[in-house]
C-alpha cells in the first residue's frame, strides 16, 4: 500500500525484462511465464484491448484501445523507428536528451487552429494557445525553461486505484519524472514505468505502461480540425492490465490555466502576481463545475479607456462514448484542492489528504490565482483489459455563452475518436501530394513531413477561385493563389521570433522574407496551376533602391468594382438584409479567406453556398494583391533566390519565358526606411577593445519621416487606415510606377553591380544587414562584402542577358536608372584605360587597395547614392528604351568584372586558425579598414564624427560553407571543376571529420568579436562552426545538380542527410529537420551530433529540391529544336532505395521482376518507375513510358522522349492518372 503519487514496489521483473531491453537480467523474477509475459508485451505494444462490461455499481463508460498503432521490432532487435500509423517512435522518450517541436497548428482550410509545442518531458505538452505567445492558455517558456517546468505546471495525472478482494490501493503519478528510468544507472530499478512517445506529422501520443499497478496510461493530442472553434484536443485513455478489476479515481489535465485577457505573455513574465488580481473563473451555468470560463475581468491596463474582456478560455471533458451523449465531468480548477500548500506543484498534497469526491464536494475559488483544469472521475471500475478515454476539449470562446454549445458539439458520440482519425487523414491529404514509395520508410516518411515543414514555413500554395479548370494564374484572371498555414518560425528553440498563426478559415501569419522566398522555390513543380505567381510576387516586393521589405504577408483580395459586388452578394446570400451586409464588406476594403468567414459569423450573414464555393466565388472575382512590411534592416541577400524560383518556372514552363520576362508590369515597393549616403554612415569610433580609433558603417537605414508622410494620403478617413497603395512607389503624378520582370531584374543587377565593393570582388553589405548568414551582424559595420552576392549576381546578369540576347527585344528602365548606368559603364572605361594591371598580370596583389580601384569604387558609389537620392520618394515616369544589343554588350562587360572580381577573390582566399590561405576553398567574405579619411564636420545622432575615405585595406577571414556553396552554382555544368571544389572542401577545416559532415565556418580561433554574434557563441553551438543543416542541405543540393551522383548518396547515406543519421546520436525525430547540430567543436562531446532548435527550417526547401532532382531530373519539360516543349525523366536514384538488406521493408517487384518505386508527380499523377535489375539509375532517361488517361486510354512511348502532345497533357494534370517509366 502506498500513500504517494509514484510506483509501489512490488515487482513484475520478468515482464520488465522483455519490455526493457535495456535492463540488464534481474536476479529474481516474479512468477510470470515467458508466454505469458511476452503476450502482455504484445497486448501493450500494439494496443490491444479487451472489451468487458463495466460492473453495474461502477460510474458509466465507454470502453476504448489505446490509441495506438502497431510497433513492430526491427531486424536489430530494438523497437522500429516508426509504428504502422507512419509515427516517429521514442522509447523511454523523457530518458533521453531533451528536444521541443510542436503540432503543425493547422486545422484544415476550414478550421481554426490554435498552436502547441511539447518537449520530451512529463506529458510533452509544454505550452499552447491562440494566435500568438502573447495569447497563451499554458504559459510559454523558452525550452531551457520548459524542459524543467513543464512535468509540474502541464498536464497532470493523478490515479488512486484499489483492486482485489483487500481493496489494496495505490496512489500513481504516471509520467511523473521521480519514475523516469534513467539509463545511465545499472541497477537503476527495472519496475519503472515503460514510457514511449509516438510523433506523427499531426498529433503527438505519449504511453506510460506500469508493470507494477498494471496500469497502461496514454495521452494523445492533436489540433482540433475543421471546426468553428479552435481547441487542443486532449485525449487520455487508462487500462486496466491487471487480471482483475481495479477501481480508480482519475484527476487528469492541466496544472495552471492561464485565462484569456488581451497580451499576456509580457505581464506573466514581468507582474506575474500583481496581474492575478485581473484573474477570475467563472460558469456557463451557476453552480456547475463542469463549464469554467478563465478570464480576466479588464485587459490590464491604467489607461483611460478601460477595455472590458468578454473572451475567455474553457475545459471541457468527459469520458468519451461511441454510443451515446457523453456527460460533462466536474473541473477542478481551485489549486489549492489538488496541491495544497506545496506551491512546487511537485506532490498532490492535498489530494493525499482527501478524494476526488470530497474535492467536487468542496466549495473552489477562482479569482486572484491562476488556476487549474483537472478533469474529476469519481470510482469507475475496470474490468481485466477494459479501458476509458476522458476525451477534454481546451480553447477560446468571445464569450461564456459560446461555451455550452461548443459543448454540445464535442459531447456528441463518437466525437472525438472521429476528429482524431480526421486530424490525422487532414494531414496525410495535405501531403499525400509528395506520396514517395521506396524500400525505406523512414525516406518516405521524411518526404512527407518535410514537404509539410516546408509548407508551413513557405505556406502551403493554394489554389481558390477558378479552381474547375486547367488554366493557370497566368492564363485565367479567376485563377488566384493563396498560401495557407505559413508562419514564421517561432518555437521554444526560437524563442527570440514572435509566430502568429490566425484562429479562423484558412490560417495564414507572416514571414520572413529570405524564408518565404526559399521555401516557395518548388510550389510550381508541386502546383503547376500557379504559374508564374511566385515571381510575380516577389519580384513586385524589389524597390526602386534595389532592396526589398523584411516580413511578407499574405495576398489580400480586393473588389474595385461595387456593381460585381452586388452581382455575388446576391448570389450567395439567402435574404436581403445578409446580401446588404455583405456587400458592405466586401465594398469595406481588402480581406483574406479568414476574415470574411469571420465577418459572415459575427454579423450574422447568411449564405446559400457551402464555405468552399463561397470563397471561390468571391476571389474569382477579386483582385489580389501581395502585401509585405519593411520591418528592421536591408538584409543582403533577399534577390539571391530569384533565380531559383525562375529557373523552377522554367522546368516546367519553358516555353512562357518571353510571356513572362516582357508581357506583364510590375510595381516597386516603398518602405518607409532610406538607405543612407556614404558619408552619413561612416563614422570614427573605438575599436573593440577601446585600444583606438577606427571608421565604421553605422546606422545605414534611417526610419524617413518624408515618406511616412507621403503614406498618409493613403490614410482611409472613415477606418482611419493606410491604404494598400501606399506600399507602392508612385511616379510625381501618383500613379503606381510599373516595369517588366526583366526591367526589373536589369535594374537589380545593375544596382548589385554598383554595390560591389572597393576591390571589386564581394557585394557590399551597406544596408545594415549581413546576407544569409546573419549571424554576422558585425559585417556591415566592418564595411564588409559577401562573396555569396557575387556569386548570384553573376548568375543573375547572366540570366538576363540570355533573356535579352534570345528574345531580341528592348526594355524599358526608369530615367533615373540611365543616369546611373551611364556613370558607371564611363567609369569603368577609364578602369580599362588607366592601365591597371590585374590579378592575372602580377603575382600578387596588395592588401591596400590601388587608387584606380579606389578612384573607380568612389564614383560609381556616388552615382548609386545620387540614383536613390533621385528616387527616394517618386519615380519621375520617364523611361529609358535600351536596345536588346545594347544591354548584351553592357551586361557582357558587367559580367567581365564580376569574373575578375571573383579571381581577385580566389587570390586573397580564406586565412585563419591551420588556414594558411592555400586551400583553394572559395572565400565568403571580405571587410575593409579605412586607411586615410577626412572628417566631414557632422556627427551622427549619437555624436560619432562622420568621415570621408579615401583609401583603404581588405580584411581576409576564415573558411565559411556559404562561399563554396554559392561558387559551385556558377560552375555546376563544369563536373571536373565541381569535383575539383568538392575534393578541397572535404579535405579542409570545413569537415566534421567526426561526425561526416560539414561545418558553418572553419574554426574562428584568432578572430575578434567585430564580426558579430557569430563568434560570440561556444564554438560547436548556433552558428559558431556547427553543422547548419540549411547550408549544409545547400552544399549537397550542390553536389545533386553538378551530377556529383557517388559522392552525394554516399554524404546522404553516410548520415549527412535525414534520416540517415544515427538516431541515438540525433536526439529527435529523423523525419524532423533541426537548425543546427551540435559539432564535434563543441567542448562537450556527449552532445556531439545533437539537433538543436526543431524544423521550419530553410532545409527543407533544399530537401525537397533534392527530391525533386532525385525523382524527376533537372529538366523535367524543355524545348526541343523547333521550340517545342517535350518532356523527359532523368531521376538519380541509387540502387537501395530501390532494395535494402539494411532495411526491415521489402522490395516492390512488377509482374516481369523488375524493381519498382512510385511517387506523385504534381500532386496527382503516380508515376512508377520499374528498373530491371535493380541498378543506380543515375541521369539516365527511361526506354518508354506508358501514359494512362483518366478516361482509361492508354497511350505507350518508345523512347526516352515524351512528345509535346502527351507532355501538355502530363503538365495540365487533370487528364492524366499514371505514368510507368521503364529503365
Amino acid at each position: 500500500m502506498s500513500s504517494s503519487y509514484q510506483n509501489g514496489a512490488a515487482n513484475n521483473e520478468e515482464y520488465n525484462d522483455l519490455l526493457d531491453r535495456d535492463v540488464e537480467k534481474t536476479k529474481k523474477r516474479r512468477s510470470l511465464t515467458i508466454i505469458g509475459a511476452f503476450a502482455l508485451l504484445v497486448a501493450i505494444i500494439l494496443g490491444v484491448t479487451l472489451m468487458n462490461k463495466p460492473k453495474e455499481d461502477s460510474q458509466s463508460i465507454d470502453s476504448k484501445p489505446i490509441q495506438s498503432g502497431n510497433v513492430d521490432v526491427g531486424k536489430d532487435g530494438e523497437l522500429k523507428l516508426f509504428d504502422d500509423l507512419n509515427r516517429y517512435v521514442f522509447e523511454d522518450y523523457d530518458a533521453r536528451s531533451t528536444f521541443a517541436s510542436f503540432l503543425p497548428g493547422v486545422a484544415g482550410y476550414f478550421g481554426k487552429p490554435v498552436w502547441a509545442f511539447y518537449v520530451n518531458r512529463g506529458q510533452g505538452i509544454s505550452t499552447f494557445g491562440t494566435l500568438s505567445k502573447e495569447y497563451p492558455m499554458l504559459e510559454f517558456n523558452a525550452a531551457n525553461k520548459a524542459y524543467q517546468s513543464t512535468p509540474f505546471v502541464g498536464f497532470r495525472t493523478f490515479i488512486r486505484g484499489s483492486r482485489g478482494l483487500k481493496k489494496e490501493s495505490f496512489n500513481v503519478e504516471p509520467f511523473a519524472p521521480s519514475n523516469s528510468r534513467n539509463p545511465d544507472k545499472k541497477d537503476d530499478d527495472p519496475t519503472k514505468p515503460k514510457r514511449i512517445m509516438f510523433v506523427g506529422n499531426n498529433e503527438m501520443e505519449i504511453r506510460e505502461t506500469d508493470s507494477v499497478n498494471d496500469i497502461t496510461t496514454s495521452v494523445e493530442y492533436f489540433v482540433l480540425p475543421e471546426e468553428k472553434f479552435a481547441s487542443l484536443i486532449r485525449r487520455s485513455t487508462f487500462k486496466n492490465n491487471g487480471p482483475g478489476p481495479v477501481t480508480l479515481d482519475i484527476l487528469d489535465g492541466l496544472a495552471k490555466m492561464e485565462p484569456a485577457g488581451g497580451r499576456l505573455d509580457w505581464g506573466l513574465k514581468e507582474m506575474g502576481r500583481t496581474l492575478e488580481g485581473w484573474f477570475g473563473v467563472y460558469h456557463a451555468e451557476d453552480g456547475d463545475l463542469t463549464m469554467p470560463f478563465y478570464k480576466m475581468s479588464t485587459e490590464p491596463s491604467d489607461k483611460a479607456s478601460v477595455v472590458i474582456e468578454y473572451a475567455g478560455h474553457y475545459c471541457l471533458a468527459f469520458i468519451e462514448s461511441e454510443d451515446s451523449t457523453s456527460e460533462l465531468l466536474p473541473i477542478i480548477y481551485d489549486t489549492a484542492k489538488v496541491f495544497g500548500k506545496t506551491t512546487s506543484l511537485h506532490h498532490p498534497s492535498a489530494l493525499d489528504a482527501s478524494s476526488v469526491a470530497d474535492i467536487i464536494a468542496t466549495p473552489q475559488h477562482g479569482f486572484a490565482r491562476t488556476s487549474s483544469a483537472f478533469a474529476a472521475v469519481d470510482q469507475v471500475t475496470l474490468q481485466a483489459g477494459e479501458s476509458i478515454t476522458i476525451g477534454s476539449v481546451y480553447g477560446k470562446a468571445s464569450a461564456i455563452e459560446k461555451v455550452g454549445e461548443i459543448a454540445k458539439v464535442v459531447t456528441q458520440p463518437g466525437y472525438m475518436s472521429k476528429k482524431s482519425k480526421r486530424a490525422r487523414d487532414l494531414m496525410n491529404e495535405l501531403t499525400e501530394g509528395v506520396e514517395t514509395n521506396t524500400v525505406n520508410k523512414l525516406f518516405n516518411g521524411a518526404v512527407r513531413q518535410m514537404f509539410l515543414d516546408n509548407s508551413i514555413r513557405g505556406g502551403l500554395p493554394t489554389i481558390v477561385g477558378n479552381v474547375n479548370n486547367d488554366k493557370t494564374y497566368d492564363e485565367d484572371d479567376g485563377v488566384k493563389v493563396f498560401h495557407a498555414f505559413s508562419r514564421i518560425h517561432g518555437d521554444l528553440e526560437r524563442d527570440y521570433n514572435t509566430f502568429k498563426i490566425e484562429a479562423g478559415y484558412f490560417s495564414q501569419g507572416p514571414g520572413n522574407y529570405r524564408d518565404i522566398a526559399q521555401n516557395r522555390r518548388n510550389d510550381v513543380t508541386f502546383v503547376p496551376k500557379l504559374g508564374s505567381f511566385d515571381i510575380q510576387q516577389f519580384l513586385s516586393f524589389i524597390q526602386a533602391d534595389g532592396y526589398e521589405p523584411l516580413t511578407v504577408e499574405s495576398i489580400v483580395f480586393i473588389f474595385n468594382d461595387p456593381e460585381k459586388v452586388t452581382e455575388i452578394a446576391k448570389q450567395v446570400t439567402a435574404d436581403p438584409e445578409s446580401e446588404k451586409v455583405l456587400s458592405a464588406v466586401l465594398n469595406g476594403g481588402p480581406f483574406r479567406p479568414g476574415q470574411v468567414f469571420d465577418l459572415c459569423d459575427e454579423l450574422n450573414i447568411s449564405l446559400t453556398s457551402s464555405d468552399e464555393e463561397f470563397i471561390n466565388i468571391l476571389t474569382a472575382s477579386a483582385e489580389d494583391l501581395p502585401m509585405a512590411t519593411f520591418g528592421q534592416g536591408y538584409w543582403g541577400d533577399h534577390w539571391d533566390y530569384y533565380i531559383d524560383l525562375i529557373e523552377s518556372y522554367l522546368n516546367i514552363f519553358p516555353d512562357q519565358e518571353e510571356n513572362l520576362m516582357y508581357n506583364n508590369k510590375l510595381r516597386y515597393f516603398f518602405s518607409t526606411a532610406t538607405v543612407k549616403p556614404r558619408n552619413q554612415k561612416y563614422v570614427l569610433d573605438l575599436n573593440v577593445d577601446a585600444t583606438g580609433k577606427h571608421v565604421m558603417q553605422l546606422e545605414s537605414t534611417v526610419f524617413d519621416t518624408d515618406k511616412v508622410a507621403e503614406q498618409e494620403a493613403f490614410r482611409n478617413s472613415k477606418s482611419g487606415l493606410i491604404g494598400i497603395e501606399a506600399e507602392w512607389q508612385r511616379t510625381t503624378d501618383g500613379v503606381s510606377f510599373k516595369s517588366t520582370p526583366i526591367a526589373k531584374l536589369f535594374l537589380l543587377g545593375a544596382i548589385k553591380f554598383a554595390t560591389r565593393d572597393v576591390y571589386g570582388m564581394g557585394v557590399e553589405y551597406e544596408g545594415g544587414r549581413p546576407g544569409w548568414l546573419d549571424s554576422m551582424n558585425g559585417l556591415p559595420g566592418m564595411i564588409g562584402s559577401g562573396m555569396p552576392e557575387t556569386n548570384e549576381l553573376l548568375l543573375l546578369l547572366k540570366y538576363v542577358l540570355k533573356v535579352v540576347e534570345s528574345y531580341d527585344r528592348p526594355i524599358e528602365i526608369p530615367s533615373e536608372l540611365d543616369k546611373m548606368v551611364t556613370i558607371i559603364n564611363t567609369a569603368l572605361d577609364e578602369l580599362n584605360e588607366s592601365g591597371f594591371k590585374d590579378v592575372e598580370a602580377v603575382e600578387e596583389l596588395p592588401e591596400d587597395v590601388p587608387q584606380e580601384l579606389f578612384s573607380y569604387w568612389d564614383v560609381v558609389a556616388c552615382a548609386r547614392e545620387n540614383y536613390r537620392n533621385d528616387v527616394q520618394y517618386y519615380f519621375s515616369g520617364n523611361e529609358t528604351e535600351y536596345s536588346a544589343s545594347k544591354v548584351s554588350d553592357m551586361i557582357t562587360k558587367w559580367i567581365e568584372q564580376v569574373e575578375i572580381g571573383i579571381k581577385r577573390a580566389m587570390y586573397f582566399s580564406t586565412k585563419g586558425f591551420a588556414d594558411d590561405g592555400t586551400s583553394g576553398v572559395p572565400p565568403s567574405y571580405f571587410s575593409y579598414n579605412v586607411t586615410d579619411f577626412v572628417e566631414t564636420g557632422e556627427r551622427n545622432n549619437v555624436g560619432h564624427p562622420l568621415v570621408n575615405a579615401k583609401a583603404m585595406r581588405v580584411k581576409v577571414f576564415p573558411q565559411f560553407l556559404e562561399g563554396p556553396v554559392r561558387y559551385m552554382k556558377t560552375i555546376q555544368d563544369d563536373k571536373d571543376q565541381m569535383q575539383d571544389i568538392y575534393q578541397k572542401v572535404l579535405k579542409s577545416g570545413l569537415r566534421d571529420k567526426k561526425l561526416n559532415m560539414y561545418f558553418l565556418s572553419s574554426s574562428l580561433e584568432g578572430q575578434t568579436y567585430d564580426m558579430g554574434r557569430q563568434i560570440a557563441f561556444a564554438p560547436g553551438w548556433l552558428e559558431n562552426q556547427s553543422i547548419w543543416v540549411h547550408m549544409s542541405y545547400k552544399y549537397y543540393l550542390q553536389l545533386l545538380r553538378g551530377k556529383l551522383f557517388k559522392e552525394f548518396f554516399e554524404e546522404m547515406k553516410g548520415g549527412g542527410i535525414l534520416p540517415f543519421m544515427d538516431p541515438k546520436v540525433y536526439g529527435r525525430s529523423l523525419m524532423e529537420c533541426s537548425s543546427f547540430i551540435a559539432s564535434s567543436a563543441f567542448p562537450d562531446p556527449a552532445l556531439h551530433g545533437e539537433g538543436f532548435v526543431a524544423r521550419l527550417s530553410g532545409s527543407t526547401a533544399e530537401f525537397m529540391h533534392m527530391w525533386k532532382l532525385m525523382f524527376l531530373g533537372s529538366k523535367l519539360f524543355y524545348l526541343n529544336d523547333k521550340g517545342d516543349v517535350e518532356m523527359q525523366l532523368v531521376p538519380a536514384l541509387p540502387s537501395w532505395l530501390f532494395e535494402d538488406e539494411t532495411s526491415d521493408s521489402d522490395p516492390e517487384f512488377d509482374e516481369d521482376g523488375s524493381h519498382i518505386i512510385s511517387f506523385k508527380l504534381f500532386t496527382k499523377i503516380l508515376v512508377t518507375y520499374h528498373n530491371a535489375g535493380g541498378n543506380d539509375i543515375f541521369d539516365v532517361p527511361p526506354k518508354k513510358y506508358i501514359i494512362e488517361m483518366k478516361n482509361g486510354t492508354i497511350n505507350y512511348v518508345d523512347g526516352p522522349i515524351i512528345p509535346t502532345g502527351y507532355a501538355l497533357a502530363i503538365r495540365r494534370v487533370s487528364q492524366v492518372k499514371s505514368i510507368d517509366a521503364y529503365f
